[in-house]
């Protein structure tokens, strides 16, 4: 937002159970016995973020600076927290400055010059032990536009005219426990995507008020990683005043949902989203933790997306990484992912340039995170598909990939819920939702949190039954129109013997994890799961679909969870004895973490 100009020098108890019962108690009903027995690593660290929070603004020196093919100025700590270099407030050396472009540290005395250009975005990598200022919706403020004519003329405003280059631009830091702690705890959110105002309270009443009650993620804050919005840049504002709700600053990225469509060149795409919410591109530090926050959308007016950087943001990508110690964790965020599961086969929904950033990579500990497909994956080194192989050239992950889900869910799709928001089951048959990853040193645990939920919901239950089956090539072609499936949670003797599983949808689970179940208190057995991910194509349809999920989208509406990579089935006996039986799941993550839930069915003659 405006920087600011100076003259010369709890969660509540969970109330529901999605995994057992029948569809109406899957999705709505009472309690049968959630058993997490692993709790996450969540505890707060600061409990009075509104009245404690850092706020201020980046300093402009008037000017116009005599030179104006290079930018200067200081990074310094803002002792008063002025967001003004007063006298006696040393600078801070060694902190990393780009404009997108170049990347410099400042000396001993806190002072940076870089070469200047039209349409460049200058920024501060906030370092470890410090904070940069936020503003009164809680946006980090790091950053400095120079546009001198300001943007063409487009529907949403874009940016502002700056003019000439002012005589410094200095940014204020101040210093932090809360981002020096090597224990952080960053927070992912994913599309948002509103796309009317009567969406917004969708959003307000599901993730940011459980944000609002959560106050581990002050260190690392949140990052909102693309479609913020849906097609229209004029609710910035209110996705400003959701950011308020939180306890911790926010960042943001650009999505495809987030353009400036009438621009008539890339250049000035993502203007409007600029000036309300940051840089395209950037990074920050917090902890043992560098996060970089890429722009994967390229778009050319009047053709469609694509999942790319240009040569100016891999260029800075290459100049940013060499600045940062090789013992770092480095978390890599994009909206289109790098590679993902869900659209695999495809080019468009993926980045042209994996492999060159594996290469920029090469060697370090990361972690990439994206969003974009409104679904939930954990995919882990080494795992491969046959789509990243054809198109990309790429046979193995080379270090973990993680699709964040959504806070909009299947784009606030489904029935509408007591509490204020739709169902919105995604495409992988996960709930909305948010992303942390919990982190100490640099060893990363992550957790999906379901909109509403603690965090012991982390699978949904069924039957995959020959009925079912039935039921979904009768109706796939009826989606929001079809008949409801009766008796969800009754398998005959006959389907027994003709092939029924029972289906555990552990939305993080991954590579590593593994599914048990007992039945009425017996052996255990080993549940299989479905997409192995090693090498092989893209698995869909009935046979490996989520039946809760699917049950809920055929009738109601919205994505159909037809395939996704973290699937486990238990094919039942077929000498089940005709009556009740309960089965007990205990899934168990690739960090050793349980979680336990049962599914309670009838078999009939």
């Amino acid at each position: 937002m405006n920087p600011i100009t100076t003259p010369s020098k709890s969660p509540s108890a969970r109330p529901l159970a999605l995994t057992a019962g029948t569809l109406a108690l899957i999705f709505g009903g009472v309690v049968l016995s959630p058993a997490a027995t692993a709790a996450p690593e969540n505890a707060p660290t600061d409990t009075g973020w509104a009245a404690s929070a850092y706020r201020g603004g980046v300093e402009v020196v008037e000017g116009p600076d005599a030179d104006q093919e290079t930018l200067d100025g200081s990074v310094f700590d803002d002792q008063n927290k002025n967001s003004v270099q007063d006298d006696g407030e040393r600078g801070l050396g060694g902190v990393t400055v780009s404009n997108g472009r170049d990347v410099v540290t400042t000396d001993s005395q806190g002072r940076y010059e870089l070469p200047a250009f039209e349409n460049m975005t200058v920024f501060a990598t906030q370092p470890r032990g410090y904070q940069v200022p936020v503003d009164e919706n809680n946006v980090a403020q790091f950053y400095y536009h120079h546009l001198p004519e300001g943007s063409p003329e487009l529907e949403h405003g874009g940016i502002a005219p700056t003019g000439a280059l002012p005589d410094a631009v200095n940014f204020p830091l101040a210093k932090s426990s809360l981002t020096q702690s090597p224990e952080q705890h960053c927070l992912i959110g994913g599309d948002i995507q509103t796309y009317t105002p009567e969406e917004v309270p969708f959003a307000r009443a599901g993730a940011f008020a459980d944000l609002a009650e959560r106050t581990d993620y002050a260190g690392c804050g949140a990052l909102f990683i693309g479609d913020v919005v849906g097609d229209d840049p004029g609710l910035y504002p209110q996705t400003r005043e959701l950011t308020s709700m939180l306890n911790g600053p926010a960042r943001f990225l650009p999505g495809n949902h987030d353009l400036d469509f009438d621009a008539a060149s890339s250049e000035h795409s993502f203007d409007s989203f600029r000036a309300n919410l940051g840089p395209e591109y950037y990074s920050y530090d917090a902890g043992k933790t560098h996060v970089v926050a890429l722009n994967t959308v390229e778009y050319k007016s009047g053709t469609p997306y694509n999942g790319a950087l240009d040569e100016r943001q891999l260029e800075w990508l290459r100049n940013d990484i060499a600045q940062v110690p090789e013992n770092k964790l480095i978390v890599l965020a994009a909206h289109i992912p790098l590679l993902d599961y869900a659209d695999q086969g495809s080019s468009k929904h993926q980045v042209d340039q994996v492999k060159e950033i594996y290469q920029i990579l090469e060697g370090r500990e990361v972690v990439a995170l994206g969003g974009h497909t409104h679904s939930i994956e954990n995919l882990r080194e080494g795992d491969s598909m046959a789509g990243w192989s054809d198109i990309f050239g790429v046979d193995g992950l080379p270090f973990t990939h993680i699709t964040a889900g959504a806070i909009s869910g299947d784009w606030y799709s489904g029935r509408m819920l007591p509490e204020g928001y739709p169902l919105a089951v995604q495409r992988d048959g996960g709930l909305p939702g948010v992303l942390t990853l919990d982190i100490k040193n640099t060893e990363v645990k992550e957790r999906f949190t379901v909109r509403g939920e603690d965090d012991s919901l982390q699978m949904a239950l069924g039957l995959n039954t020959p009925r079912y089956r039935g039921w979904y090539a009768e109706n796939v072609d009826n989606k929001g129109s079809a008949p409801e499936f009766a008796d969800p949670l009754t398998v005959s003797q006959e389907d027994l013997a003709n092939q029924t599983w029972l289906t555990t949808n552990f939305w993080m689970g991954s590579t590593g994890s593994t599914v048990d179940v007992k039945i009425d208190g017996g052996d255990t057995a080993e549940a299989v799961r479905t997409q192995q991910m090693q090498g092989e194509g893209q698995l869909v349809g009935a046979e490996w679909s989520d039946p809760t999920a699917v049950q809920e989208q055929l009738v109601h509406g919205g994505s159909l969870a037809d395939r996704m990579m973290h699937l486990w089935r238990l094919e039942l006996p077929a000498d089940l004895a005709v009556g009740e039986h309960t089965a007990e799941v205990t899934a168990t993550d690739v960090h050793g973490r349980e979680f336990t839930e049962t599914l309670t069915f009838q078999v009939t003659k």
